[in-house]
């Protein structure tokens, strides 16, 4: 197993933190960084932005949004990133939900499997400076009514295949994401719960005859070290009320479903009243601490490498940290206690 670093969204008012938790990363032997984008901040010059004061560590879209994007421009920025980079660029791609996919950036949250399969296709063909030609049922390249004519992609990246990888929850995405992709961006994953998620991933790859074999399977997890486990699980609360209480609507989010599945039904809908409700601190302390217990790492060190092991024994390949900062001195203590847990482990690859 290799460790990541997830930095989420920019423009928080810690982003000089995050890039320097970004080159701490790097000089530790991390495999990854990732960048978020919902509604503000960008990923592609975020990453830009990393990789040019970086020098081993790859860079990775966690995600960029499907939406936002055609899949032509989604592999031009690929291969420029790419090669800007020195072939460190990883490519996570995802639907986004309903209320950004409609209400930023005015796109039908409708078939999002079949418009993920075909996004991704094109993107593939793109890469792989064929002339772009894409019959589908919702893209068609070039378009057949007009002047457009079927183009190349004029940048080389420096590696003929550039990884993808989607972001899933669902069990039907989850299947596609072993079809199509090379690796699997996780959230709220948990050793005791992976197996139904994996078991779809699995089905996915045996679609196309393949195995689990070299699919990169990459969660994020909190992180927040300290003596105490449960008083390292309240800085997290925050952020799991975001996702499972605000991040989407009342009938569709995917993140309360996932807790359901988890075996959570009764706090997910409470979690999920008061967070709409706009009780945000309610919300925060409806949160299970077995649920943040499952999904983060949390304690000291040797707590953990425990927790690794878990992980890794679970069928984690990069293993995406996330600090919870109260300052930029404790994220980089954060780091180091990760890589030295890992070594205490033994699962690093």
């Amino acid at each position: 197993m290799k460790l990541g670093l997830n930095l989420g969204y920019w423009g928080a008012g810690n982003d000089a933190a995050n890039l320097e938790l970004a080159k701490e990363a790097d000089r530790l032997g991390f495999s990854v960084v990732w960048a978020a984008e919902a509604y503000g901040s960008d990923a592609p010059t975020v990453l830009a932005w990393v990789a040019a004061q970086t020098e081993r560590i790859d860079v990775g879209s966690a995600i960029f949004q499907i939406p936002a994007r055609t899949p032509a421009m989604a592999a031009m920025t690929a291969a420029t990133l790419d090669t800007l980079s020195g072939g460190r660029f990883r490519m996570g791609l995802g639907v986004s939900g309903p209320q950004v996919s409609e209400g930023w950036h005015g796109v039908r949250f409708d078939k999002p499997l079949a418009r993920t399969r075909e996004y991704v296709d094109i993107v593939k063909k793109a890469l792989s400076r064929e002339k772009l030609r894409y019959e589908g049922e919702h893209y068609t390249l070039p378009l057949p009514d007009g002047p457009g004519k079927a183009l190349q992609l004029t940048v080389h990246p420096v590696r003929e295949q550039i990884p993808i990888y989607l972001a899933a929850v669902g069990p039907k995405n989850l299947e596609l994401a072993g079809e199509i992709a090379d690796g699997w961006l996780a959230v709220f994953f948990s050793p005791e719960h992976s197996g139904e998620s994996l078991a779809n991933i699995k089905a996915g790859r045996e679609k196309v005859g393949k195995t689990l074999e070299g699919f990169d399977v990459v969660p994020t997890a909190p992180l927040i070290v300290g003596d105490d486990w449960k008083a390292c699980a309240d800085p997290v609360r925050a952020y799991a009320a975001l996702y499972v209480g605000g991040m989407g609507s009342r009938k569709q989010n995917f993140y309360n479903n996932l807790m359901v599945r988890m075996g959570f039904p009764a706090e997910a809908e409470e979690i999920q009243e008061k967070y709409l409700a706009r009780d945000y601190t309610g919300a925060m302390a409806a949160i299970p601490l077995e649920f943040l217990d499952a999904t983060s790492l949390l304690g000291p060190k040797e707590r953990i490498a425990d927790k690794m092991k878990a992980l890794a024994a679970a069928g984690v390949t990069t293993l995406s940290v996330s600090p919870m900062l109260q300052d930029l001195e404790q994220g980089i203590a954060g780091l180091r206690t990760a890589a030295e847990a890992l070594d205490l482990a033994g699962v690093g690859s």
